[in-house]
């Protein structure tokens, strides 16, 4: 092959070796690919981005240590009652107490007191705040299975059937909720009871017909707004192609609507399930703050501040700790819930 002659610089003549074919080597080197990433991990770096997001959850999980793992290790129970202990202020001695420490005894301090009772108030705020975490999460799963389920029917078929599933939705929004508690708890009270005593229900007799009617309640009023948000995602979802897509190769109307709408929604599942966890913490701490919640001895958020409502002016912290401990849980839920909406919402995702 014939060598190519040396263009002169003042020709305007194109030079051919400008034209050679890049190497495979060097198409590769100007290759600039995003790393292939999935729902979950895109969400979650997103997620990780978020510092008042990522301070809510590291305040959640210290919660969760605080009212699960603590309570295991700390040398009180929330039933106990110390004798001669009633109405300590915090990191206050009984004399009994004092005797011990003058004679070389370690006596572990009453953090925040104790009550009436003589019970340490520190361990009964921190099995409050789980029971009152308890009742959120179970009762936020409850709301996410029937409702998502509900408006997801609703929303895909449409019609007649979405017309008479969200009427009986907006009956359900006029029954009052705790009426409908206290019916429960006194209709089911002595069938309860029954139960309680049967081997392995156990756990009635601590929760009380109280709460348990208030699980009931949960399961039959409060999925009506989760259903509501789902089923307006589904009727906007199921006119994309790819459900088409599915229904002219033959999927089933369960497969569409497990596999394609409410996977689909899951970014709004997320977002509503994370914040009706503090709502259902302040529905269940205002019911018990009435008196409608967990069984004594059992403690609960709103029960120890309703307790504390009669000493306020000589104890004030007896109510300020359940009461900030709530505060703190549901503002933590929400910006955690804020948080996740950016992350997992496509919509909300950043080009």
């Amino acid at each position: 092959m014939e060598e190519t002659k040396k263009k002169n610089f003042l020709s305007l003549q194109l030079n051919v070796e400008d034209f050679v074919l890049a190497s495979p080597e060097e198409k590769d080197s100007q290759t600039v690919m995003r790393e292939s990433v999935g729902f979950w991990k895109d969400g979650f770096r997103r997620f990780t981005k978020n510092k008042i997001a990522m301070a809510a959850l590291f305040i959640v999980l210290f919660i969760v240590f605080l009212c699960f793992i603590v309570p295991a290790f700390y040398p009180y129970q929330y039933e106990q009652q110390i004798k001669g202990s009633e109405r300590l202020s915090p990191f206050e001695f009984s004399k009994a107490e004092l005797q011990m420490k003058a004679a070389g005894q370690f006596v572990f301090p009453h953090l925040l007191g104790t009550d009436q009772n003589g019970r340490d108030y520190a361990i009964r705020v921190m099995v409050g705040g789980r029971v009152s975490m308890l009742v959120g999460i179970i009762a936020s799963v409850l709301i996410l299975m029937i409702g998502s389920l509900y408006g997801a029917i609703a929303g895909y078929f449409g019609g007649t059937i979405d017309l008479v599933m969200m009427r009986l939705v907006d009956i359900i929004y006029t029954v009052p909720d705790v009426l409908i508690i206290i019916l429960l708890a006194q209709t089911l009270k002595f069938p309860l009871e029954k139960l309680g005593e049967l081997a392995g229900f156990h756990w009635i007799q601590k929760l009380g017909p109280n709460m348990v009617s208030m699980f009931i309640v949960f399961a039959l009023l409060y999925w009506v707004g989760m259903a509501r948000i789902v089923r307006s995602q589904i009727m906007i979802l199921k006119q994309n192609e790819y459900v088409t897509a599915a229904k002219a190769l033959g999927a089933s109307n369960k497969r569409i609507i497990s596999k394609h709408l409410i996977t689909n929604c899951i970014g709004t599942l997320i977002v509503t399930t994370t914040l009706q966890i503090p709502s259902s913490i302040f529905t269940e701490s205002f019911l018990s703050f009435l008196g409608i919640g967990v069984q004594a001895p059992m403690p609960s958020l709103g029960s120890l501040a309703s307790a504390a409502l009669n000493g306020f002016q000589s104890f004030p912290e007896k109510l300020f700790a359940p009461a900030f401990l709530i505060f703190i849980i549901i503002l933590s839920f929400n910006l955690l819930g804020d948080g996740l909406r950016d992350a997992f919402d496509p919509k909300l995702k950043q080009q």
